[in-house]
């Protein structure tokens, strides 16, 4: 087998990177990596110096490819499937791309940064960086929740590298702050995520971990 991922099933970017393997049958190895493990962390390490999960290896092309947007577009080119992740149009790739980064950079991370901050020692905190990400996080529902309401997925009725972005993002967003009465259609949107075969499988992998999330408030 040509593929392995290097990944964590807690590890929410790593979800997004499954989430695309597992849409399209994409046959690869897992290869579970434990940071806590020093020769686990070292192999990572030497794979990918940032020392950052998930990381694509395809022994076939002599190729390491990290970051999940990468991975999802390398996949995409390399090995295509019933799903296309980037639309071929180009000003539709676009906006597919905008829409990833518009996932990552401000749920995703914000998401990180207050699950990040329950993990600090006491005199550590960062209050004022744990409310501007929930400020951040309140204004990315309210433009997804006009997005969303009109369509299916983020780009329309193709499921995108966007949806794989989203997928995470909201899954554990609405663990730190829920959505609530005023973000309906983010809440169907996400149970759509949800029922779909390859995120519902990814969620399903990582249940054996939950615990690990701070306070245990995944479920």
């Amino acid at each position: 087998m040509s593929l392995t991922l290097h990944f964590h099933p807690l590890s929410s970017f790593c979800w997004k990177a499954l989430i695309a393997l597992y849409e399209n049958d994409t046959a690869f190895t897992p290869k579970m990596v434990n940071l806590g493990d020093e020769a686990e962390r070292a192999a990572l390490l030497k794979l990918w110096p940032i020392g950052k999960f998930p990381v694509l290896r395809d022994d076939a092309e002599d190729r390491t490819i990290p970051e999940s947007s990468i991975i999802i577009e390398y996949l995409d080119d390399r090995y295509p499937g019933p799903t296309r992740f980037i639309p071929r149009d180009a000003k539709l790739a676009l906006q597919t791309r905008l829409r990833d980064r518009f996932y990552d950079l401000y749920v995703h991370l914000s998401v990180q940064k207050i699950v990040g901050d329950r993990l600090r020692p006491a005199g550590a905190k960062d209050p004022h960086g744990v409310e501007e990400a929930k400020a951040r996080l309140w204004s990315c529902y309210g433009m997804i929740d006009k997005e969303i309401a009109s369509r299916n997925w983020a780009m329309g009725e193709a499921f995108s590298m966007a949806d794989c972005a989203a997928s995470p993002a909201l899954f554990y967003a609405d663990k730190v702050l829920p959505f609530g009465d005023a973000h309906k259609n983010v809440t169907a949107y996400l149970d759509r995520l949800k029922a779909r075969p390859a995120f519902a499988r990814v969620i399903r992998e990582a249940e054996p971990y939950f615990s690990m999330f701070p306070r245990g408030d995944v479920t």
